[in-house]
Parts: structure tokens; sequence; C-alpha cells
């Protein structure tokens, strides 16, 4: 009878040899093959983790989940990360794990403010609705598009308990600034990194100057396992709580499929359950069940060899965007990078700047015409979304940039898909339009 790793030896072969082919480069064919804004970049690597995966028949978390925690985390040089099944479900434990009372009176509660910005992703502030405190709204910087670190201090009341912002587009916030404010009015931070992996501040990775960082790994992200992302930190204590509500909110700290690690598996007496009920199923903290399947954190292995390689390509097609846009400033204000920061860039966002020649959606249209994508930058202002009318909100000081931002700021990809040909059919296909315009 054939041995089992001798099939599986084939069946690798075999995948590596399907993927070099389905995943080989094709020729570009400026118009009639879309130029997306973002995209997975897979090869071998990936698929023959994810079939390994599936012929363990593994189907939670297990050997691969445990390797990429491992690794993911040594790259940010964090104590602690854990995988979860999205980077909103990331940005829900973060602020989930702050309302916890364990924390004592630092603990995050209905009627408690949380600074953040308007001109962002959804579930970066959605947890903070959840929980009932009041995001308070400042405005951003444009060309840099996060908050205006001068206005933090004057949103500042006795209710303030955490900042919780994004690093937009790759481009880290003035952590510095934002660093001495949390410790001078001992504020919580949550770094949403998900659209910044790979980003430094003064030499240090985002999402790691905080109390807790968070990732994505949806596939437009730096790396992909489908649907994922992680929750990262470095203080032991916000781990264990970010852990139990990740695992349904269990006391118990049994890895899957182990039980009694603590040797006192029916021997706890916790909350107003009788003594000796089984410590599997005693749930200490509000939670649910946000885990990966090992599938995923296979594919996400194969993505982590490529993670360098990715940052230096996004950075690059961002430079060489950055160079051609240069004869182009009269029409659009450019991206700036915060001082003392190292990007990891996520896309190249663009602001009209006002003229009587053109509108945002008449450009966007037209690149849509000419099959090159493009993004507005998420929610604009989140203020205007259908789903915030009747929540309560506080605005400190005006949104004017962020008003700009919803009208004229759209972004383009930079992902490591992108050849030199199809960013420069957008840049030709943008000075066209313009000098179409203009006539």
């Amino acid at each position: 009878m054939e041995h089992l790793n001798d099939i599986r030896k084939k069946i690798s072969d075999l995948v590596i040899h399907y993927s070099n082919i389905k995943y080989a480069k094709k020729n570009f064919t400026p118009g009639f093959d879309k130029v997306q804004v973002s995209g997975k970049v897979l090869d071998h690597d990936e698929t023959v983790n994810m079939v390994d995966a599936a012929l363990d028949g593994h189907l939670t978390t297990g050997r691969f989940n445990i390797e990429f925690e491992k690794k993911l985390s040594r790259f940010l040089n964090t104590r602690s990360l854990l995988t979860v099944n999205s980077g909103s479900s990331a940005n829900l434990i973060a602020f989930s794990s702050l309302t916890s009372p364990k924390l004592g009176s630092r603990a995050i509660k209905p009627g408690d403010e949380v600074i953040t910005v308007a001109a962002g992703f959804p579930t970066t502030i959605n947890p903070i609705l959840l929980y009932k405190a009041i995001p308070v709204f400042v405005d951003v910087k444009m060309g840099n598009y996060n908050i205006d670190e001068e206005r933090i201090e004057r949103a500042i009341t006795k209710k303030t308990k955490a900042i919780m912002l994004a690093h937009t587009l790759g481009n880290p916030f003035n952590l510095s600034t934002i660093i001495k404010i949390c410790k001078k009015y001992n504020l919580w931070l949550v770094e949403d990194s998900c659209d910044a992996l790979g980003s430094k501040f003064n030499g240090q990775n985002v999402g790691t100057f905080g109390d807790f960082g968070t990732l994505s790994f949806y596939p437009a992200h730096h790396i992909t396992m489908g649907e994922g992302g992680a929750v990262f930190t470095n203080n032991i204590k916000l781990k264990k709580i970010a852990e139990s509500i990740r695992d349904w909110g269990r006391d118990c700290f049994c890895a899957p499929g182990k039980d009694n690690s603590c040797g006192r598996r029916f021997c706890w007496k916790l909350g107003n359950l009788p003594d000796g009920y089984d410590h599997k199923y005693i749930y200490s903290n509000l939670g649910f069940n946000l885990k990966i399947t090992d599938m995923q954190a296979a594919c996400g292995l194969g993505q982590l060899k490529k993670l360098n390689n990715f940052i230096k390509k996004r950075n690059y097609n961002f430079n060489y965007l950055l160079k051609k846009f240069g004869s182009l400033e009269e029409f659009f204000i450019l991206p700036e990078k915060t001082i003392n920061s190292e990007p990891s860039w996520f896309g190249f966002p663009l602001t009209i700047r006002d003229n009587r020649y053109f509108n945002r959606n008449e450009l966007i249209k037209y690149l849509e015409h000419k099959n090159i994508h493009s993004r507005l930058l998420f929610a604009g202002n989140v203020l205007k979304q259908p789903y915030m009318i009747g929540q309560t909100y506080r605005v400190s000081g005006t949104l004017e940039n962020t008003e700009k931002i919803l009208f004229d700021t759209f972004w383009l990809g930079v992902f490591p898909g992108l050849e030199i040909q199809m960013l420069d059919y957008v840049i030709d296909s943008i000075s066209e339009y313009i000098l179409f315009k203009k006539k």
C-alpha cells in the first residue's frame, strides 16, 4: 500500500505545477486588462500550504496558526499576537478588552469619550458606538489624512478615556505627540494598523506603541488569508482579556483540543457558579468566537515569506506615482508622509484642488471607462453615512478637511501586482483627461 507521505508529496508537486501555470505573469494590454486598486498576489507557497492544511483534516486553528502567530509577532516585535477572523473583529476585540471590569476605574464605560476621526473606515469607530461610549471627532490634515494632532488636547474632557485611530493608507499618524498626550491624560491608545503592516515610526513598527494594534488580512491588504485579522499587545493582562473575548469569553486558557492545562479543571469557584464547575465552561468576559481556520493561517504563512518584498514593491510603486504626478500638482494635492515615519503604503491618495475643469465623480467615471480602478477614502465623512443617523457623538472644532475629503479625495493602487506599464497607463490616462477638459 502506498504510504500517505508519498501521496502528499505527489499532491504537493502537482499543486506547485498547477500554481506556476495559474499565477504566471501575463502581458498587460492597456484598456483591455483591468488596473486593479488592490488584490491578492499568490503563488505555490500559499496553495501548497492550504492543501497541506486540508489534508491534515484539522479544520479549526492548529499547527499553521501557531506558526503564523509566532512569525508575525516576531516581525512586529510584539510580545503577543492573536489571529482573528477579520480586521473589524480585531478592532472589536481591542476595544471590548478596554471595557473589561478587570481594568477597574480605567475600564471604558457607557458615556465615556473616545477621540477618533470621521475620515476613515467605519469599523474603527463602530466598537465605540457598540459599547455606548461617545466618539469625539477631530479633523484631519490634508495630504497626510491623519488626525491633526494639534487639535487633540482641545477635544479632551474629564470623560475622555481613549484614543482610537487608524494609520491612514499606511501613513503613520504622529505617534510622538499622541503618545505624550496619552501619558499626560492617562488614556488608552488603540492603533488600527489594518492598512499599515510594516509601517514604522522612528524605526518602530506601528501598532506596537499603543495598548493594542490591529491588522486585517482581507485580500486588499498587505498580506492575505482571504478573511482574517490580528490583534496584538505588549500588555500581558490585556492579552489575556483579548484572548478570552476572542474565545467565547471563556475563563479557561487551554489551547484548542487540550484539557486541564491548569491541573484544576474541576476545582474552580468563580461568579455564582457551584464549586467545581467545569472550567472549560466558565465565562468571565462577554465574548464571541472570532478565531480563524488553520487553512487561513496556512495561506498567511505563505504570504509572510513575501511580506518584505511586498512592502518594497508597494513603496516603489508609490514613489513612482509621486514623481510622475509632480507635473499635475496644479490639479491635485499630493500625499505627504508623516515626519519621522517609514510608511508601508496601502494606496496613493489624491485630492482634487478647486478647479473649473473637472470634479472627482467625472474623473473616476472616466478612469472606470479606461478599466482603471480607484477607491474613495472609505466613508469620506462617516457622519454623513446613513447608519450614523441617531447615533450619539461629539464633534470637536470643525471638520473642514474631512468635508473636502468627502467630495474630492480618492486613491489609486500601489499593490505588488501592479507593474510599471500599468502605472504609466494610469498617469497617461489622467494626463490625457485633464488636457482634454482644459481645451
